[in-house]
């Protein structure tokens, strides 16, 4: 503790361990603490089972029904990524799953932390499981994400004559290359709104609806009145994506998302980085308004940039609102997907009168991260009233029957101080949505206001290659 240090970085969730391991690489001097004896913080798994039951102050032990405790591993923030490449070969051994430990050759593009997690070659210590669906909820039942020509045209989600229209607008996304003023068919995607596109194709609300918050993937509909270049590019990587795995366009690490941060804290520790987990926080030290320390034990580690959470300096953050989320332990897959082991299900805000979506995503024993036979589905949502768990039922009833329940609300909060006199940087509360790509644009941004510079993927992948060599790529 009695050294000064270029960063600190307190808490061990997904964002503070990327940044820690991101600043080790660049070459800083990165002291990492936790108050948790456990890494993962707020997006932490936990096991055995008995102690997700004490978390949640359930009375006496899971059920022997529940298995062993010690086989389940259960995500506290559910979240899936999103990956896509523009060249990709995946193992033999594996031909239908993305396996990076086997993984041969991959660029990938988008998404972001799938690129991350490749350039920073975190992926040497964690194997992945494709996503076997995705679907969208429509009076009261779900269907299967459309996505190609020939799942537009079979669709029960859409009358025959939308079907064809909706056709009609996957091909022009799939063909649209901005470098080939002919694929935009007179239609400029920079000054026109997604409304006028969905217009130019006839297209009708529930087909909106899916479009943009189950491909597109949007929280709420303010995407609309925007250009719709970002829509179709944002269609195009998930669809992209679709062809490319096969299930769907998302993975979700075995053992648990837990295993996420902890891969990017063995990143750190390999470049200098120093972890000190169970360590109370009593001061972050202040001269003339800016940081210069962080008191734990009775003793000051010096520091010129603090990284952290907003548990660990609340007095520096404004709380933006609640999420609402559920656990559901099940022994049964969730009906209508065709039994599958894992999936993910939007429901967008008009179908359920909402403002903004619900989202389920569910993992199994496939997964190593429950017993044998069981399921793990996870609801979640921005809380609007007085009664959060009673905004999820639409969620609740397509999971029925349910075996045990575990209901949080957390409290989202945002910075109040960017960090620009402080050098105190303070990442977002995780937000709803199932996938990392939110979390991602704050990572970004804390990098900018540390670094004063842009996070460059492209000066990543040099940097990991003056550090691991061409190898880096095998």
């Amino acid at each position: 503790m009695d050294e000064e240090y270029d960063v600190i970085v307190l808490g061990t969730g997904l964002t503070e361990c990327i940044l820690s391991g991101i600043m080790s690489v660049k070459g800083k001097k990165v002291l990492h603490m936790d108050r948790n004896s456990y890494y993962g913080a707020e997006s932490a798994s936990i096991t055995p089972l008995e102690d997700l039951y004490k978390r949640f102050s359930l009375p006496g032990k899971p059920p022997e029904s529940m298995g062993r405790g010690r086989d389940w591993s259960v995500d506290l923030i559910p979240k899936f990524l999103m990956a896509n490449g523009r060249k990709a070969m995946i193992s033999a051994a594996c031909p239908n799953e993305y396996n990076p430990r086997k993984l041969l050759f991959m660029n990938v593009i988008k998404g972001q932390l799938v690129r991350m997690l490749l350039i920073t070659q975190v992926t040497r210590y964690l194997d992945f499981k494709v996503i076997e669906g995705s679907y969208v909820y429509k009076k009261g039942a779900i269907y299967k994400v459309p996505v190609t020509e020939t799942e537009a045209l079979a669709s029960s989600l859409m009358g025959i004559f939308e079907k064809r229209r909706f056709r009609n607008f996957l091909i022009f996304v799939a063909n649209y290359d901005v470098n080939d003023p002919k694929t935009m068919e007179g239609f400029d995607p920079n000054k026109a709104t997604m409304r006028d596109l969905y217009k130019k194709f006839s297209l009708g609300q529930d087909v909106m609806d899916f479009t943009g918050h189950a491909l597109a993937l949007y929280r709420t509909d303010d995407y609309l009145d925007q250009p719709c270049i970002d829509t179709i590019n944002r269609i195009k990587l998930y669809s992209e994506s679709l062809a490319r795995y096969g299930k769907s366009p998302y993975l979700y690490p075995l053992y648990g998302l837990g295993e996420l941060p902890q891969g990017f804290a063995r990143l750190s520790a390999i470049y200098g980085g120093t972890y000190m987990l169970n360590k109370p926080i009593e001061e972050i030290v202040m001269e003339n308004g800016k940081v210069v320390g962080v008191k734990s034990e009775g003793e000051i580690a010096r520091c010129k940039q603090l990284i952290c959470d907003p548990s660990y300096i609340m007095d520096r953050v404004s709380k933006v609102g609640q999420v609402v989320r559920i656990i559901c332990v099940m022994s049964h897959p969730i009906k209508n997907t065709g039994d599958v082991n894992s999936c993910q299900i939007i429901i967008p805000q008009i179908q359920v009168n909402r403002k903004h979506d619900i989202y389920v995503c569910m993992i199994s024993s496939a997964h190593n991260v429950a017993a044998q036979g069981k399921y793990i589905a996870i609801a979640s949502s921005v809380v609007e009233t007085n009664d959060p768990e009673k905004e999820l039922k639409p969620a609740l009833d397509l999971l029925e029957p349910i075996e045990q329940k575990f209901v949080s609300i957390s409290d989202q909060y945002a910075p109040t101080d960017m960090g620009k006199d402080s050098q105190i940087f303070i990442s977002r509360t995780y937000d709803a949505t199932t996938h990392f790509e939110t979390t991602c644009d704050d990572i970004k941004d804390i990098y900018k206001r540390v670094m004063g510079t842009e996070f460059d993927f492209a000066e990543m992948e040099r940097t990991k290659n003056d550090i691991f060599g061409d190898a880096g790529d095998q």
